[in-house]
This record gives C-alpha cells, sequence and structure tokens, in this order.
C-alpha cells in the first residue's frame, strides 16, 4: 500500500471523526449524499475533463441542524474540504470555487437531510444566502 493511500485512509476516518462531533446521526451517510450529488452530476467535457457542480446546499432537519449549530458551525467548511479532496481524487474540475452551505429545513424528505448542487460564479457559503437559495 502506497504511502498516500495510507495518507486518504487516515484523512478519510479523521473526517468521519469530526463530522460525528457535528452529527448525532450517521455522519458517513451524509458525506456520501455529497460525494453522489457530485458524482452524479459531473459532466464530461473531454477524456481528460470532467466538470462538477461547485455550490452545494445540504438542508438539514431542524433537530439536525440545532445540533450542528450548537456545536460550531465549521461543518460547512469540514464538508466542502472532504468534498474538495473526493474531486481531487476523481480528477474533476470544478465549475468555479467550491463551498457547501448548510441550512435548516421544515421539509426534507427523509427526516434528516436533503442535498442539491448547482453552478454557481464565485460562490462561498455566505454567498448563497445572497444570492437566493
Amino acid at each position: 500500500m502506497s504511502t498516500l493511500t495510507v495518507w486518504e485512509q487516515a484523512l478519510e476516518r479523521m473526517e468521519g471523526a469530526l463530522l460525528a462531533q457535528f452529527f448525532t446521526r450517521e455522519p458517513v451517510e451524509l458525506l456520501q449524499a455529497l460525494r453522489r450529488e457530485c458524482d452524479g452530476n459531473a459532466v464530461v467535457c473531454s477524456e481528460s475533463r470532467v466538470v462538477v457542480p461547485n455550490a452545494y446546499e445540504v438542508e438539514l432537519a431542524e433537530s439536525v441542524h440545532d445540533e450542528l449549530t450548537r456545536k460550531g458551525s465549521r461543518v460547512g467548511q469540514e464538508l466542502t474540504d472532504s468534498l474538495v479532496r473526493h474531486g481531487e481524487k476523481q480528477g474533476y474540475e470544478w465549475a468555479g470555487p467550491p463551498a457547501v452551505h448548510i441550512t435548516r429545513s421544515h421539509h426534507v424528505p427523509n427526516g434528516r437531510y436533503r442535498v442539491t448542487s448547482t453552478v454557481m460564479p464565485n460562490v462561498s457559503a455566505v454567498g448563497f444566502q445572497q444570492a437566493g437559495h
């Protein structure tokens, strides 16, 4: 096993542990949902160029959102960092600066979260609210 692979596996374990501090329910499932959203919206432009959306919105059920904000607000950045690592591993090109924005929702289909994505130029997590998301 190469050193890089060992390092990547260690990072993934640390990610899971960090997210577990913020979410009481299956943090790995949320991270997998983000990755699926990214992978599912990849556009193959050429043999060497695959573009993915850069703006991801994670709508959380009120109870999950309350738990998240009670423990800190860096989860959006941690999820963004994790998604960027996933994109790098897949060889993706972002449609713009990647960002994950966390919001509270009364109506999430599974009672926990909903993940959506779009292409937004020059997006930041703060910019989501200003862009009307």
